[in-house]
């Protein structure tokens, strides 16, 4: 039997790329995709190993181990030992994902049952066939698909829409604090970069404004008047269409920050990766918060310990 080493190292790649891709939307930590890609290589590297050195120690279920905790130091580098192990943790657990799904798929597109003469017969044709290689290259990206989805639903799930959250955000290197509320109705992005958008409102934004150039904006913002937006915030500010719960459309100002960071869930989640959209006058009549935080920040920002 021939074995085309080249499409075998190839497919193994792919896989490790698309199965470390997963590990790092799990972790939440935005990892280059040239590191990431560096880490699948390094795993793929096994394929030869195994063909060549089959009886190697990295065939071994130490050994295996042992490569595994090189490929996670190869693509997300080492901080602490938690957090390599987690890592370690959340990489099985998505090649056992995927992997498990795509064994399922195969019985059930396979028919691995079938009827002689004498009775039921059972049988299995394996992997090496070329049936079952464009099975792979097929089905894979949608049991990947599908467990990303179930991830950020999962994610999205748990998130608490009962509380106020305080939140500290900084735009030109300047922070201040103040209660948000997570608005499971806030599903606002930019249209253009597909950045998640927060609302704030005037009681919190305006610390960060003379009064003078508040007021120009808010004349710029009633008026779609762009001339009158202050010259120092020109660069800052981004307008993005909307469409309001009763069907009118409307224009928003945003503004790009520097970051924000949530108190949630005993941890600290941080984020660059937003906008900042102005609401003129207060979300509340009592206060009680300032910020409405949209579910995606929750879901795709990085998390630390409290």
């Amino acid at each position: 039997m021939a074995i085309y080493l080249d499409a075998v190292w190839l497919l193994n790649f792919l896989l490790d790329y698309m199965l470390l891709l997963l590990t790092d939307k799990l972790a939440k930590l935005h990892t280059s995709r040239y590191r990431l890609a560096f880490g699948a290589f390094v795993a793929s590297l096994i394929v030869p190993l195994s063909i060549y050195y089959p009886n190697s120690f990295f065939t071994s279920v130490i050994g295996k181990v042992i490569f595994s905790i090189i490929i996670i130091l190869s693509s997300f580098g080492f901080k602490t030992i938690y957090r390599l192990v987690k890592l370690v943790t959340l990489f099985y657990l998505m090649s056992f994902a995927v992997g498990g799904g795509l064994i399922a798929l195969h019985f059930l597109i396979q028919q691995p049952i079938t009827v002689s003469e004498t009775g039921f017969v059972t049988y299995n044709k394996g992997f090496g066939d070329p049936l079952s290689w464009l099975f792979i290259v097929v089905c894979f990206p949608l049991v990947w698909i599908f467990t990303k989805q179930r991830m950020d639903k999962h994610v999205q799930d748990k998130i608490r829409y009962d509380a106020t959250i305080p939140v500290t955000l900084k735009i030109n290197g300047v922070s201040h604090s103040t209660e948000s509320f997570i608005d499971s109705g806030n599903q606002l992005v930019d249209p253009f970069t597909k950045k998640p958008v927060i609302i704030c409102d005037e009681t919190f934004l305006s610390p960060w404004f003379d009064k003078k150039d508040w007021e120009q904006l808010m004349i710029a913002h009633e008026t779609l008047d762009m001339d009158k937006i202050p010259k120092q915030w020109v660069d800052q500010l981004r307008i993005i269409p909307y469409q309001g719960v009763e069907g009118g459309n409307g224009f928003l100002f945003t503004i790009i920050p520097d970051d924000i960071t949530i108190y949630y869930d005993n941890k600290e989640i941080y984020t660059t990766d937003f906008l900042v959209g102005i609401q003129f006058g207060n979300l509340t009549g009592d206060g009680s918060y300032h910020c409405l935080l949209q579910p995606e920040l929750i879901k795709t920002a990085i998390h630390y310990s409290a």
